[in-house]
C-alpha cells in the first residue's frame, strides 16, 4: 500500500479532550448569566447545524444569532480562557517528525469556530507548527466533517489527491471515522474523547485501526506500508 498524506482532527485527538462548560467561558469573557445563557444557546445551535446539516459557523456568526458584540479585550479573554484546555498532547511532536520521516504530508481539519489565527497561535505556542504542511478549518469552509467536501479540502491543503492514499486519525466515530471512510481514506480511531451525548448521531464508522496514543500510529502506518 501507498500513502501520502496523514490528516488530523485537532480537539480530542492532537489536543487531548478535557470536559469542560462553555458556559464558565462565556461567564467569564462577559460577567452577565444573561449574556452568557445567549451566547452559549447560539454556539450551541452552530454545532446542531454542523452535526445535523454540516453547515459550518464562524465565532462572529455565534455572536450575530445571540445578539452579542465583544470588545478586543472580551475577544482576548475568550481565547485564552481556552488556553488550559487546548496543549497539543506532548506525543504529538516525536510523532509527527516520524511520519515526516517516511516521507507523508501532515495535515489538520478541524471542525471549529475559530478563526485560522488563533490555531496557529496555538501550534507555534506548542512548537509543531514546522511539522504540519497544511490545515483547513470549518470556520473558513462552508462544510464541516463528515462531508466528504471537508476532507477533499484538508488533502488539498497538503498537495495530495488520492483519498485511498490518505489516512485520517480522529476521536469522533460519526464526524471523523464515518467522514473519514465515506470519502475514500482509511480512518485511525482514538477513543479517548468523552463526546457528549447530544453531539452524537447513531451513525458511526468502523475504524480501519484504533490506537490508544499518538505514539502507536507510526507503527500502525508502517504496518500498512
Amino acid at each position: 500500500m501507498k500513502l501520502d498524506a496523514v490528516i488530523f482532527d485537532w480537539g480530542g485527538t492532537l489536543t487531548p479532550w478535557h470536559t469542560v462548560d462553555p458556559m464558565q467561558c462565556w461567564l467569564a469573557v462577559t460577567g452577565d448569566e444573561a449574556l452568557a445563557a445567549r451566547l452559549r444557546a447560539a454556539e450551541d445551535a452552530a454545532w446542531v447545524s454542523s452535526r445535523d446539516h454540516h453547515r459550518s459557523a464562524h465565532i462572529d456568526d455565534v455572536l450575530s444569532v445571540a445578539g452579542v458584540e465583544l470588545t478586543h479585550d472580551q475577544r482576548r479573554r475568550y481565547f485564552s480562557w481556552w488556553d488550559a484546555h487546548s496543549v497539543t498532547d506532548p506525543a504529538a511532536p516525536e510523532m509527527l517528525r516520524a511520519l515526516r520521516q517516511r516521507g507523508l504530508r501532515i495535515g489538520i481539519l478541524s471542525n471549529t469556530i475559530w478563526p485560522r489565527a488563533e490555531h496557529e497561535r496555538i501550534f507555534g505556542r506548542d512548537g509543531v507548527s514546522g511539522l504540519i504542511d497544511g490545515a483547513v478549518y470549518s470556520s473558513e469552509i462552508a462544510w464541516t466533517k463528515p462531508h466528504p467536501e471537508a476532507f477533499r479540502a484538508a488533502m488539498a491543503a497538503v498537495g495530495v489527491s488520492d483519498p485511498a492514499r490518505s489516512v485520517f486519525v480522529g476521536d469522533r466515530l460519526f464526524d471523523d471515522i464515518y467522514g473519514a471512510q465515506q470519502a475514500g481514506m482509511k480512518a485511525v480511531h482514538i477513543p479517548h474523547s468523552e463526546i457528549p451525548v447530544w453531539q452524537t448521531t447513531g451513525v458511526e464508522g468502523t475504524p480501519d485501526a484504533v490506537i490508544t496514543g499518538l505514539y502507536e500510529l507510526p507503527s500502525v502506518i508502517d504496518g500498512w506500508l
